[in-house]
């Protein structure tokens, strides 16, 4: 992705749509998209305006474990995060639009 990506754009809560998913790329969609019924957990991922982060992952009990953390946008086109989990993680940003955020694998 070579457009300056505007960070006001990463701003709300996303939502894992696995089956979009390609063996390059990682789907997320805004948390009021109309996804399929899926048996497990949805993995999100909420970018707060002020920084902060929140972190839902699929738990083996079929739960959502929630993680606080921090963001910010790195390099223009990486989300840069730490939640205790996970001490540092960046993410590379192949496309975001108001419907649609895709993240290299």
């Amino acid at each position: 992705m070579n457009a300056k990506i505007n960070k006001e754009d990463l701003h709300g809560e996303w939502v894992h749509s696995s089956e979009e998913d390609t063996p390059d790329e990682t789907v997320f969609r805004p948390a009021d998209y109309d996804f399929p019924l899926t048996r497990r957990p949805r993995e999100t991922i909420e970018l707060k305006a002020d920084g902060k982060l929140v972190k839902g992952v699929a738990t083996a009990s079929d739960s959502v474990e929630e993680a606080q953390g921090n963001w910010e946008l790195a390099d223009n086109n990486k989300i840069a995060f730490n939640t205790e989990s996970e001490p540092h993680q960046t993410l590379e940003i192949a496309l975001i639009n108001k419907d649609k955020l895709v993240i290299k694998k």
